[in-house]
């Protein structure tokens, strides 16, 4: 399932939600349902630039965590693991995740954030995301653990989730800018190398830059309808207005 979702409220992310590691096939599930949610999972955690979500309850121990243990294969260095906690509001009385949040107990370099999410309860009950995340900000702010330590409350929220993640999204595009416009600067130089050898058409008085632009322009648009394709919003007609080929 592909889904955008436009909004003035939203931080511009994409974000792959990877079915959880399970042992038992039920119901109608293949027999190596295990190797294939397995194999899912590496696939798309292995990109360099994917920021991997470790998602564990808080009301589990946090050593037999099947997301750390393949974040930790995924990602040797931790350089791209977040861990999250879930649950928290289903822990035992007395007993809070005070030490994983402060990455005391199995440490990650970018550590870990706190959130509160709708349960199933909840859900059947038609509450809303809004509703829920009012929910989540009233359970922490009236916490008596998570709401006094600022180093802490810092960590909490699905808020504080997002904008962490857009930081590290703005961190690296500043980083890939420079390899990015290198990259783009000699596919430049190749098309413009290319179009050199091809010469100019006999009996044409079109300036050779107006040409280089004109290629440019069709190369964008077979690009847009490419990307059109992929995102399933393609044309059936197999000719456009303008010529160009559809992808449909």
């Amino acid at each position: 399932i592909h889904l955008k979702i436009y909004s003035p409220t939203v931080l511009s992310l994409t974000m792959v939600d990877l079915p959880g590691l399970t042992k038992v096939a039920v119901k109608d599930q293949p027999a190596d349902i295990e190797e294939q949610i397995y194999s899912m999972n590496c696939q798309y955690g292995s990109n360099p630039n994917a920021i991997l979500l470790a998602v564990t309850a808080a009301n589990t121990d946090l050593a037999s965590s099947d997301a750390l243990k393949l974040a930790r294969e995924l990602d040797p260095r931790g350089e791209r693991t977040i861990g999250v906690l879930t649950k928290l509001d289903l822990m035992d009385p007395g007993t809070d995740a005070s030490e994983i949040l402060q990455n005391k107990v199995i440490p990650l370099r970018r550590g870990y954030i706190a959130v509160v999410n709708r349960g199933q309860r909840d859900i059947d009950a038609d509450l809303s995301i809004r509703v829920g995340l009012r929910n989540e900000e009233r359970f922490f702010r009236t916490h008596p653990v998570y709401s006094r330590d600022r180093s802490i409350s810092g960590k909490c929220g699905t808020m504080n989730l997002a904008r962490n993640l857009n930081g590290i999204l703005i961190h690296h595009i500043r980083e890939c800018l420079p390899e990015l416009k290198i990259r783009i600067a000699n596919m430049m130089g190749d098309v413009q190398g290319e179009l050199d050898a091809l010469g100019m058409p006999e009996g044409s008085g079109e300036d050779p830059g107006a040409l280089g632009g004109k290629l440019l322009g069709l190369l964008s648009k077979f690009s847009a309808n490419f990307a059109a394709m992929i995102d399933g919003r393609a044309s059936n007609t197999n000719q456009h207005h303008d010529g160009m080929p559809g992808l449909s």
